[in-house]
C-alpha cells in the first residue's frame, strides 16, 4: 500500500501479513486525530471485541502536532509532539485489540482544502484493502474544521469505489458537537455499554491530551451515560450508555453533504416550531 506522506505508518497489531490484517477487517474507523477513534467509534472497537468473526482496524488522518500542550511538553517540537501522539494511538489499538493501524500524518491545512486529492487517494486505498463493512467517521455537524473535512474527504473516498466494493453503511459519529440535538427518527443509536472500565483505559492511553486538563475520558463516558438517561422520557432506561451517530449512507452514492446537514436541521426547526403550536 503506497501512502501520500513519507512520515504515514501502517501497522498490523496482530502475528498476520498486513494485507490479511486489513483484509479481515469488519468494522473501520476513521477519524481526524490520535483519540478520535476511541471517542466516537467505541461501538465498533466494542462489536469486535474478543471476536473470531469481526475486527476492527482504525485510521488517524491528521498528523497530531497541533493543540495544546500540558507543560510535561511544552518543550517538545512539532515532529516529538506528533510521534508522542502516535505512541499513545497504537497503545489505545493494542489495548482494543485493533486488527490494523494506519496513521496517515497529513497536516490539518492539506485535511481541510478541498480538492487535495492525496487524502483520498490514501483513504481509498486503504477502504479497497480493508473492504469493510462499515466505517465510523465523523459527523457533518462537528464543530472542529478538520472533523468535517475528514467525513468529507471519507465521503469523496467511497464515491471514487465501484458501487459493490463500497462499505455498507457510513456513520457520522460523535466528538466535537454531540448529536443529541437530532430529531428521534434520524438518530442511529449505538450502545456502548457494560465496558466503562475498557473504554476509560482506552481513552486513558492518550496520556498527553488528558495531562492539558482536558479529561476526554470523563467528557465521554460521561455524555454516554447521558445519552441513555435521555434517550426517552416515558420508559425505563434499557441501556446504561449511547452514542448517537448521523447516517451518513446516502451520500457514497449521491447527493451533498450540505443539504443532508441541512435537512436534518430543518428536520429539527420544524419538530421544536411544531410542538410549540400545538401547545400554545
Amino acid at each position: 500500500m503506497k501512502l501520500g506522506r513519507e512520515s504515514a505508518r501502517v501497522v498490523a497489531l496482530c502475528e498476520m501479513p498486513l494485507e490479511s490484517a486489513w483484509a479481515r477487517t469488519t468494522h473501520l474507523g476513521i477519524g481526524a486525530h490520535a483519540d478520535d477513534l476511541e471517542i466516537m467509534a467505541a461501538h465498533g472497537i466494542l462489536e469486535c471485541l474478543n471476536r473470531s468473526d469481526r475486527w476492527f482496524s482504525g485510521v488517524v488522518v491528521a498528523d497530531g502536532a497541533g493543540g495544546p500542550r500540558a507543560p510535561a511538553y511544552a518543550e517538545l517540537g512539532e515532529r516529538e509532539m506528533a510521534a508522542v501522539r502516535a505512541r499513545e494511538q497504537l497503545k489505545a489499538a493494542g489495548l482494543g485489540q485493533y486488527s490494523a493501524l494506519a496513521m496517515l500524518g497529513y497536516p490539518s491545512n492539506l485535511i481541510k482544502r478541498a480538492g487535495h486529492v492525496a487524502v483520498v487517494d490514501d483513504l481509498r486505498s486503504i477502504l479497497l484493502a480493508a473492504r469493510p463493512e462499515l466505517v465510523y467517521t465523523h459527523n457533518l455537524a462537528d464543530k472542529h474544521d478538520t472533523h468535517v473535512a475528514v467525513a468529507l474527504r471519507v465521503l469523496e473516498a467511497c464515491r471514487s469505489l465501484p458501487e459493490e466494493q463500497r462499505p455498507l453503511r457510513v456513520l457520522g459519529c460523535e466528538v466535537w458537537r454531540d448529536l443529541d440535538w437530532l430529531c428521534d427518527a434520524d438518530k442511529v443509536r449505538l450502545r456502548v455499554d457494560g465496558h466503562g472500565d475498557f473504554l476509560s483505559d482506552l481513552l486513558g492511553a492518550h496520556e498527553s491530551q488528558l495531562a492539558t486538563g482536558k479529561r476526554y475520558d470523563l467528557g465521554t463516558l460521561g455524555r454516554q451515560r447521558a445519552h441513555a438517561t435521555f434517550a426517552e422520557s416515558h420508559v425505563s432506561d434499557d441501556a446504561t450508555a449511547l452514542s448517537w451517530a448521523m447516517d451518513l449512507t446516502p451520500l457514497i452514492a449521491e447527493g451533498a453533504p450540505s443539504e443532508l446537514a441541512g435537512e436534518l436541521v430543518e428536520r429539527l426547526r420544524r419538530d421544536v416550531l411544531a410542538r410549540i403550536a400545538r401547545l400554545s
